[in-house]
């Protein structure tokens, strides 16, 4: 069934199978006619392709749907149906050489009954077009002809391909020979064959002294000759056939500094080499050996298999001091034909860098990751893994290169450095001994508001009497859009002993003791949230002493002055051990008052060097402090 773009008004119709008496499998001998549609139809889109029809359209209401390529799976969309009408459509021109053709299943559903139709494969054949031209498999082709060659001897064969349709008329190629230059002795003197491009000797007349090399401009047209055209050009180098030796050789691609040490006909003197023809882009280099005597070729950047397969070079060989009376230029043909090898396949780009939001459910897809094979003569198959996916994340399609999502990511996770979480894929060929590809997928994750803000603190010392406030630091491991300013409330029983309000940046709370107390612990639990209302409820464990906030403040104070001054006095003189008469001050765990003492240099050398462990929290603006007790301070 040929679909004509744009004819709406004798639009093909499909019609379901008919069963007999409910849902039944059809006969597999009902065969629907495939749907050909040509490649490249011009616009405007959709464009009608054919009608879907049920037979129990007159009784009930039909929705019509359509799944498979191109419909509900990539490339998506490619393909509609009117769920009322059952007209479907194409929404975008169709490439024959990026796929064929496609397999779709419609299907029919009576609104309110349920399934109408058991579903009917459809298959849309993409008509090729002539839109592609033959291309030249080399340019410039290369062959050599010895000078003694007779009409009808065979040189090289040039080749082309053409991407449309195989074995049709849009990839039927013939060859033409354009121009010969020189046109000498004869404009003719290789005749081409139009069908397999084999160039064979036409004349007689070759002379590698008079003429050393002919260009010829190659013509390949598809449609039998009729059709699109490309050009190139084969280079024929004429050999000596009385002293011109020929020699082949084989180097394997991607090396440097293969060498060939054949002798191509030294003579007993010290000689010099040099390649005159057959290297344009300088990939070798001809150099004489230690004995003045042997020509070496070596390859002087890497060659390439699926580029060109084969070089032809031309050698000459001079002596070093110039004879007295000009003789002829000794050459040599070398043929350089280069070795596959196995080469790993190449992910497109290397690091690959994406941004995702953390919170992809499992089996979302993530990225399609693949890589190409340089072997495009042996035709491999590329199957893909992960080696290195730190958190174990993710998971890889072996056939498609399809990442998706196996477990949460997290970007607050110790894997993730800077929002950026790194995984390694590997692209494996199917060689006989497989060569692999790296490549580096990059996700940054886009921070979600997956974590509520928690108290540092969870034990804290207060006095039962005149009480100082104090000041709780406040952690979220959210980014700033999901942090600060927070909120806090006093939840349960807390709210009857103590007060809870934020500081004035809004990052940290300030905790109160409003009652007096019994000596002990008490468990106060704390609700903070952050500017999104994400909260969590923190338990502080609060010790409170018999002891007065203000007293023990006032002695810390002093002593802090002390400190200073005695720091301020070291600065300018220098540091010096402790002496006899150096002087402690020590108070007890209640703070200040008559059990401070003084003590003398009686005290053991472990109470005279007590470290100073003193720590502040809060800011000045507060106005909050808390001390350690039970501390040794040398003044």
């Amino acid at each position: 069934m040929t679909v004509k773009p744009g004819a709406s008004l004798s639009l093909p119709v499909l019609n379901f199978p008919k069963s007999s008496g409910g849902l039944k499998r059809r006969k597999r001998d009902w065969v629907i006619p495939p749907i050909n549609f040509p490649e490249n139809a011009r616009g405007p889109f959709p464009k009608n392709m054919v009608q879907i029809k049920s037979s129990n359209d007159k009784e009930v209401k039909i929705q019509y749907s359509i799944t498979g390529t191109g419909a509900d799976l990539p490339p998506v969309g490619l393909f509609t149906v009117d769920k009322n009408s059952g007209i479907l459509y194409v929404t975008q021109t169709l490439d024959r050489e990026k796929k064929d053709q496609y397999i779709l299943l419609a299907h029919a559903v009576a609104v309110g009954a349920g399934i109408a139709e058991v579903p009917m494969e459809i298959i849309v054949k993409v008509i090729d077009m002539n839109d592609n031209k033959p291309v030249f498999t080399q340019d410039p082709f290369t062959g050599t002809v010895p000078e003694a060659s007779k009409p009808g001897d065979e040189v090289m064969q040039v080749t082309a391909t053409d991407a449309d349709e195989e074995d049709s008329a849009n990839s039927d190629v013939r060859y033409t020979i354009l121009s010969q230059e020189p046109p000498l002795p004869s404009p003719n003197m290789f005749v081409i064959n139009p069908v397999t491009g084999g160039i064979r000797v036409n004349a007689p007349g070759l002379d590698r002294e008079k003429i050393p090399k002919y260009t010829l401009a190659i013509q390949a047209a598809d449609m039998e000759g009729n059709g699109l055209t490309s050009f190139g050009k084969a280079i024929i180098t004429v050999t000596d056939s009385n002293d011109n030796p020929s020699y082949t050789v084989s180097v394997p691609e991607n090396k440097v500094d293969v060498t060939d040490g054949d002798d191509p006909h030294s003579s007993p003197c010290s000689t010099t080499y040099k390649i005159v023809d057959g290297d344009t882009q300088g990939l070798f280099s001809g150099s004489t050996g230690p004995s003045k005597l042997e020509g070496i070729i070596t390859t002087a950047k890497p060659l390439d298999f699926e580029k060109k397969n084969k070089y032809t070079l031309l050698v000459t060989v001079q002596n070093e001091v110039p004879f007295a009376i000009s003789l002829p230029t000794s050459t040599a043909t070398v043929v350089v034909n280069v070795e596959d090898v196995n080469e790993a396949p190449v992910f497109t780009p290397v690091e690959k860098i994406i941004r995702k939001p953390e919170d992809l459910p499992v089996d979302s897809d993530l990225v399609l990751y693949t890589a190409t094979d340089p072997d495009t003569a042996r035709n491999q198959k590329v199957t893909y893994k992960i080696r290195n996916d730190p958190a174990g994340w993710l998971n890889i399609n072996k056939d498609t290169g399809l990442i998706k999502v196996k477990s949460l990511m997290d970007r607050e996770s110790t894997f993730v450095q800077d929002n950026k979480y790194s995984v390694v894929v590997l692209g494996i060929d199917n060689d006989e001994i497989p060569a692999t590809g790296t490549g580096t997928l990059i996700i940054e994750l886009e921070d979600v508001n997956d974590n509520a803000p928690t108290i540092d603190e969870s034990v804290i010392r207060v006095c039962n009497k005149e009480s100082s406030p104090q000041l709780l630091s406040v952690t979220d491991k959210d980014s700033t859009g999901f942090a600060a300013p927070y909120t806090v409330q006093l939840q349960g029983s807390s709210h009857s002993s103590w007060t809870a309000r934020m500081n004035d940046t809004k990052t940290g709370i300030i905790l109160t003791l409003k009652t007096v107390l019994d000596s002990g612990d008490y468990m106060v639990v704390l609700r903070v949230s952050d500017n999104q209302g994400l909260h969590h409820d923190s338990t502080i464990q609060a010790s409170v002493c018999d002891c007065k906030g203000a007293d023990v403040q006032s002695v810390l104070l002093l002593l802090l002055l002390s400190l200073l001054l005695l720091m301020f006095l070291r600065k300018r003189g220098g540091e010096k051990e402790p002496q006899e008469d150096d002087v402690i001050y020590y108070y007890d765990e209640e703070g200040g008052g008559e059990d401070d003492q003084v003590k003398g240099t009686h005290q053991t050398s472990s109470e005279q060097m007590a470290m100073i462990d003193w720590k502040r929290s809060g800011s000045m603006n507060d106005g909050i402090s808390s001390y350690p007790q039970n501390r040794l301070y040398k003044l």
